[in-house]
């Protein structure tokens, strides 16, 4: 999960926010030279074959027993595959969790420390808890407290959802890897 200092979330902390629940969020990535990033969208056993999303559409890469990292693959999560072609194929050699880096102004914050400002409730913790999944996620679940704000509403509406109070923390979170 991610905060905002108190005076850093207006204009271009806004827009930090955005890219950082995008990559959150797994979308797409690029492919490089030997490099492909984005979303495992399936993965076939006994074909050996793991299905990518990248920007530039679905690519497919394979592995076999000297592929490090398998325990990173799983369907709906980012990862950075590095391959070499092998007869034209691209053979996954590591494969690693895609991390987002946090923007400049937004620091981390620990579970341990929004479960204590949750038990505290917003007013008394000062907190402003944005849940920015899809509206059906936050429909099946969320933390108490929190404020439904997807991130397409957010990009329409922008700082009109968030209080007004700017020296409120914001804390928003998502369900991609951290």
């Amino acid at each position: 999960m991610s905060k905002f200092l108190p005076s850093s979330w207006a204009s271009t902390g806004l827009a930090m926010l955005l890219a950082f629940c995008l990559q959150l969020l797994a979308l797409p990535a690029t492919a490089q030279d030997n490099q492909i990033s984005g979303q495992i969208k399936g993965v076939s056993q006994k074909a050996k074959t793991i299905q990518v999303q990248t920007t530039d559409g679905p690519r497919m890469v394979l592995f076999d027993s000297d592929t490090e990292g398998m325990e990173y693959v799983k369907e709906g999560e980012a990862a950075i595959f590095t391959f070499e072609q092998v007869n034209g194929d691209r053979v996954a050699r590591t494969i690693v969790p895609k991390l987002a880096k946090l923007p400049e102004g937004v620091v981390e914050i620990s579970t341990e420390e929004v479960a204590q400002l949750v038990a505290q409730g917003p007013a008394k913790g000062g907190y402003y808890l944005v849940d920015s999944r899809p509206a059906q996620r936050y429909a099946e679940g969320h933390i108490p407290t929190a404020v439904s704000i997807p991130v397409p509403r957010l990009e329409k509406t922008g700082t009109m959802l968030l209080p007004e109070d700017k020296d409120r923390l914001l804390i928003f979170y998502c369900g991609g890897p951290t």
